[in-house]
Parts: C-alpha cells; structure tokens; sequence
C-alpha cells in the first residue's frame, strides 16, 4: 500500500468549507476512511484594523483550495474530482503533485507539527498613501506622519515625519500606527 501524501485541490472560491463538508461525507458513505485521511481550509489568524477599532479575525490562506492526505490512486482520484465545487487537482494535466514537507511547513502541518505556533498573526490596516496617522507606540509615539507606502508582506508603512524642520520618512511596524 502506498503512503499518503498532501495534494492541493483547486475549488469555486467561496466554496472552500462545502468540498471539505462533501469528501468528508463521501469518505463516509463509501469508507474511504482509510484512503482520504483529513481534508483541510488553511486559516490563518489575521489582526484586523477598521476605524480604529482592532480584532482578531479567522481568514482563509488559500481562497479557491483546499488540501487533502489521501493516499493516491484511481478510486481517490476519481471521488475527489468528481466532488461537487472540485475544479481540479494542482498539478500538470490532470496528475496532482504532492506538496513537499517544506510547502507543508507554513500550513501548519510540517515537520510533525500541528500548528504554527508562534507564527505572528498578520494585521490587516485600513489606511492608504496619503492617510493622517498617529504613532501610538515605540520610539515615535505621538507622532503624526502621512502614509508615503504600505508594505503588507513586512508589515510596515512608511511615514513622512517632521524631523528638524524637514520631512524625514519613517518606517514604523502595522501595530504601533492608527488611523487619524
């Protein structure tokens, strides 16, 4: 018997949780429970800022895919892409490619282990070039600066400060900065 792998699955976005309801219950049905081991919706934990007012918010890695341990073959194959919402396997053609245990590791189910913990949740701001804020902590705190540029994969914005009478950019971390 083969050894089961994760593959990727590409689904209608927004259907993501439904083609997970529907395998699982295929599996079900048919006792595949040994063959389609767990169905996954990556989520990750978001800091979400909206008028000032901060969340924590549930959102989807990957809109429009879902993963899958399954053990590969023509049975599987066959009950998973034929499951309503499924569009298709990730992988040339129609042969799905297992992910790596390195693709696995920021999914939270590499290396063993079973989530990412100590993974900083990502913040999610509501501002733009050219918005007023306000520092609201570290060494800026109490300044006002404009937005000159957002970097949401470093989780930064650059601010333009008044420093010595002429404007200085800043670079200040998502959490220390609020809307003005």
């Amino acid at each position: 018997m083969s050894e089961a792998k994760w593959y990727v699955i590409h689904t209608y976005s927004g259907y993501e949780n439904k083609v997970k309801a529907n395998i699982e219950k295929t599996v079900a049905n048919r006792h595949f429970e040994d063959k389609i081991l767990d169905v996954r919706v990556p989520l990750e934990d978001v800091q979400e800022t909206k008028n000032g007012v901060t969340k924590m918010v549930q959102r989807k890695m990957f809109p429009g895919y879902v993963i899958v341990n399954m053990i590969m073959d023509d049975e599987t194959w066959y009950v998973v892409r034929n499951t309503r919402g499924v569009t298709g396997f990730v992988g040339p053609g129609s042969k799905p490619v297992p992910l790596t245990p390195e693709e696995m590791w920021p999914l939270g189910i590499g290396g063993g282990a079973e989530s990412s913990q100590g993974a900083k949740p990502k913040i999610v701001v509501d501002f733009e070039k050219g918005d007023m804020v306000v520092v609201i902590a570290g060494a800026w705190s109490g300044t006002e600066g404009v937005v000159q540029a957002v970097n949401a994969q470093k989780q930064t914005v650059t601010i333009s400060v008044e420093l010595f009478g002429r404007d200085t950019p800043v670079e200040i971390s998502f959490s220390e900065v609020k809307k003005k």
